[in-house]
């Protein structure tokens, strides 16, 4: 076998092994956190970048294996941004036979008239957007709203409200909306940024950049972003470490009264292995999460690789 051949099958050997680890994941993080249940109809909300691009080329490869009936309505909302293609989605949506909706809304105009020049957009953008999507997920009869926000987008809003907002506060997997009537999932929790990149070069998805913010550098989000990976390079598994760190979390160890009865405690004689030591060395990795039983772990485990 001579030397492209054999750089042609290595290379769709690893491009076999990313789909198997992203399907993995995507259908993990499904099961952990009973996302889909049988009958939901998920509204994924689609902006033309990779990381929506890719939850949707994800799930749609999962509905068509899953044990369980759900269904999936593709959203995108049309901010009206100069030189937005508003063509692209449509076709490589309904090249995909999965249906759709397109949300026209002039957010743009609104954003450019009331933030100051030079300031950050993305406060105002996303209260707009998130009040948009609300309204029309429950028009379309949308049981779960699915977003694309990955592994590293959760370590990220974890270190900006230590950083700036002096609170522990991440990015759940699964929660409902601040409205109260909707069910936000994130499917891709588990999946490395990097991974989403290789697979939209791969699936080569028609991605259609952020005209409105995407050029602000100064944002604070952007600045945590360049340290996080900064730290990976320096100190490869740290933005895992921190990311699995959110899931095993002790109370008694942090400063919340609300969480942990600090005023009441009393020495009980027996021996605790969570009580203090005083002088600590460094503490042992934790070990993984057990995964939660329920409807959508048949969900990942009925996946074919």
């Amino acid at each position: 076998m001579n030397a492209p051949e054999t750089d042609a099958r290595r290379a769709a050997h690893e491009l076999n092994k990313l789909s198997k680890r992203l399907h993995r994941q995507v259908g993990q993080a499904i099961a952990d956190f009973n996302m889909i249940e049988p009958g939901d109809k998920v509204m994924v909300c689609v902006s033309g970048g990779k990381d929506s691009y890719s939850l949707l080329d994800i799930l749609l490869s999962l509905k068509a294996r899953a044990p369980v009936p759900f269904d999936i309505v593709a959203v995108n909302l049309d901010q009206k941004q100069p030189g937005f293609p508003e063509d692209v989605l449509p076709a490589y949506l309904e090249s995909r036979g999965v249906p759709f909706h397109i949300e026209q809304q002039d957010t743009y105009s609104i954003v450019k008239r009331l933030i100051p020049q030079g300031k950050t957009m993305c406060s105002l953008c996303s209260r707009l957007r998130r009040g948009i999507l609300y309204r029309v997920a429950g028009e379309l009869g949308a049981t779960k709203i699915a977003l694309g926000h990955h592994r590293d987008d959760m370590v990220v809003t974890l270190l900006m409200n230590m950083f700036v907002g002096a609170r522990t506060k991440g990015m759940p997997p699964k929660l409902v909306s601040d409205d109260g009537r909707n069910v936000v999932i994130r499917p891709l929790a588990y999946v490395a940024e990097t991974d989403l990149e290789r697979w939209a070069a791969h699936r080569q998805f028609p991605i259609i950049p952020c005209t409105l913010c995407g050029s602000q550098d100064n944002l604070q989000r952007v600045q945590v972003k360049k340290m996080i990976h900064e730290w990976e390079r320096q100190y490869p598994g740290r933005i895992d470490n921190i990311f699995h760190a959110m899931g095993h979390v002790v109370p008694s160890h942090l400063m919340d009264k609300r969480l942990h009865p600090f005023e009441t405690l009393r020495p009980t004689g027996v021996p605790d292995a969570m009580g203090d030591r005083a002088f600590d060395d460094d503490d042992e990795p934790c070990a993984p999460a057990v995964p939660a039983a329920g409807v959508a772990i048949k969900l990942a485990a009925g996946m074919k690789d």
